[in-house]
């Protein structure tokens, strides 16, 4: 069953719309009173028929008018009522979904590197949907319920206290199997959840990756897996919904009990002529039905509210995770962008160290290139020049500020990154151009892209600059999605640029017409230059030259060959008499 502590963090999210719940509880109260008269008003209608003396049609008439004015004002309290839980509900579930949203930008990178894309998107869309339909269906029918029953059961004490006793003693077996079949589902329900998120986490990857898994010829192995997923999602949905479909029929049964315990009572009490006439016997069977409609129709709701609780546990789970550390606050201490590393330490794992006390200056307009095999730690020394993970030795500073103590927003607007792996979002290419500098115009973006010789392939497009193109850059080819990533960087000219394998996806020919561009980009500019292709660092003002997490040679292109060391290795394995392999 759902804990105290689960309960508290869902009334704490509500708080903001008591003043709406309160107006739902007067609305159920009055919406109670409403359709809780009209039972009475059939009994008294059923004596009229009934009576020795005739039938009177006048006061017949009178009872069917109210009948009619008492039900469609109940009609219409029920409508607003439910307007105004739906309004408290969506707006509750708005407002999780955005503090969900608003989550991930403060996520240190370690837990979105370390946790399935799929399953943090269903977080914040189907257990945010789950969990908004089970506040809707509890907050109509709790409210409505709860009303129904205490006014029943005043109702019911006027017409007959003894047969009333019958119905009060014979409920609360209802009430007990439904809080004993709730209390064993809690479980079931979770571990739906958990593997809802599981398959839509592979799908969202599958979908992704569909180009890679149709050239691998994996469509079988990818399908298997899926279907292993939906089993499991299968056997665990169908586990839930059978032991919580026991309770609508248990308590339905018990209900029944109730209701001919009443009848059978009841009936006997008319015809000892124990003051109870045929109208009212049948004002009390309606207050019966209506007193066990709602138990009926809470234990019918349980189990949807065990599967928003559930929904709700991993949503707040995300919510309680760990933030990264705090901002600094020395934004204009920074005087220059000299950047400087200081017997700097980096680890994933606390037991296996990764970068070990690394020390190198990148000053002011230097070009620094980093090279090495794969795995040697390159990526994640730019990682850490960007702050998206923390040093755990040491320090990194630029303009003689720790970048610990400088805003990551200050820090980052320095940079300017080209990577190898893209991004594009779904919109125009002048759109994706322009996300590094909203508002720029239409020249100026025409400036970058021909400074990234990418206006060419762009005017060939059918729609030129406001081509659409899809998400991720659907249908361009992976040279074409880099070099309107490089367009981007040119039309921002950031302070210092990142380039991590910028060309790997271009043509030798247009790479070394960007290489001249990028030139004249960065004169003047602190640069780090990330590359496996050593053709395009070869004017590095420093190559450094990484292995295994540490820095084993630097120094110019011509001074790394002279010493024949690793770097001469690596350069004489791309390179064969002067002609790249």
């Amino acid at each position: 069953m759902m804990n105290k502590a689960l309960l508290k963090k869902i009334l704490q999210r509500i708080k903001k719309q008591i003043p709406i719940f309160a107006v739902i509880m007067v609305l159920s109260a009055l919406f109670a009173g409403l359709s809780l008269y009209i039972p009475k008003l059939f009994g008294g209608a059923i004596d009229l028929l009934t009576g020795r003396d005739g039938v009177d049609f006048s006061a017949l008439t009178v009872i069917l008018i109210k009948i009619a004015v008492f039900s469609a004002s109940a009609a219409v309290v029920q409508y607003i009522m439910t307007a105004l839980a739906n309004r408290a509900a969506y707006k509750i579930t708005a407002d999780l979904r955005k503090e969900t949203f608003d989550k991930i930008h403060t996520l240190p990178m370690s837990y979105l590197d370390s946790h399935p894309t799929g399953d943090t998107l269903s977080r914040f869309t189907n257990d945010a949907e789950t969990f908004s339909d089970g506040l809707l269906l509890g907050f109509t029918q709790l409210f409505s319920g709860v009303s129904l029953i205490v006014g029943t059961l005043i109702y019911m004490l006027t017409i007959k206290p003894s047969v009333t006793a019958v119905v009060v003693l014979l409920t609360p077996l209802s009430l007990f199997t439904a809080r004993l079949i709730a209390k064993k589902t809690f479980g079931m329900f979770s571990k739906q959840t958990s593997d809802t998120a599981a398959q839509t986490a592979y799908i969202t990857e599958t979908v992704g990756e569909q180009k890679t898994v149709r050239a691998l010829g994996a469509e079988a192995e990818a399908a298997a897996k899926f279907d292993k997923y939906n089993e499991n999602l299968r056997r665990s949905s169908m586990k839930a919904t059978f032991f919580s479909s026991l309770t609508n029929p248990s308590t339905r049964f018990i209900n029944a009990v109730v209701y001919g315990a009443v009848a059978l009572t009841g009936a006997l009490s008319v015809i000892a002529g124990g003051g109870m006439t045929v109208g009212a016997l049948a004002s009390f069977l309606a207050y019966a039905n209506k007193y066990t409609k709602p138990f009926n129709e809470i234990s019918g709701v349980i189990a949807e509210l065990q599967s928003a609780f559930a929904c709700a546990e991993r949503i707040f789970g995300f919510l309680e995770q760990k933030e990264e550390a705090p901002d600094g606050k020395r934004d204009n201490e920074i005087k220059s962008n000299d950047v400087k590393i200081d017997d700097m330490s980096f680890s994933y794992l606390p037991d296996k160290p990764l970068i070990k006390h690394m020390d190198f200056d990148a000053r002011e307009g230097k070009h620094t290139a980093i090279v090495g095999p794969t795995g040697c730690g390159k990526t994640t020394l730019i990682n850490l020049l960007m702050r998206f993970y923390d040093v755990t030795g040491g320090s990194i500073s630029v303009g003689g500020v720790d970048v610990r103590d400088m805003s990551r927003r200050a820090l980052r607007c320095r940079f300017g990154m080209v990577l190898q792996d893209t991004w594009l979002r779904y919109g125009t290419v002048a759109d994706n151009i322009a996300v590094s500098k909203p508002g720029a115009s239409r020249e100026e973006i025409i400036g970058a892209a021909k400074a990234a010789h990418a206006h060419g392939f762009i005017t060939r497009l059918p729609d030129g600059y406001d081509t659409v193109i899809g998400e991720d850059g659907g249908g361009l080819s992976a040279g074409q999605k880099q070099l309107l990533c490089i367009a981007r960087v040119m039309l921002c000219r950031p302070d210092m640029l990142i380039l991590d394998e910028a060309t790997s996806s271009i043509d030798t020919v247009t790479e070394k017409k960007i290489q001249a561009a990028f030139d004249a980009l960065t004169e003047g500019r602190t640069a780090f230059i990330v590359a496996h292709r050593l053709s395009t660092v070869l004017n590095a003002d420093e190559i450094l030259v990484m292995r295994s997490g540490d820095i084993v040679e630097r120094g110019t292109h011509a001074e790394l060959l002279n010493k024949r060391g690793f770097y001469y290795d690596l350069y004489q394995s791309q390179f064969k008499q002067g002609k790249q392999i």
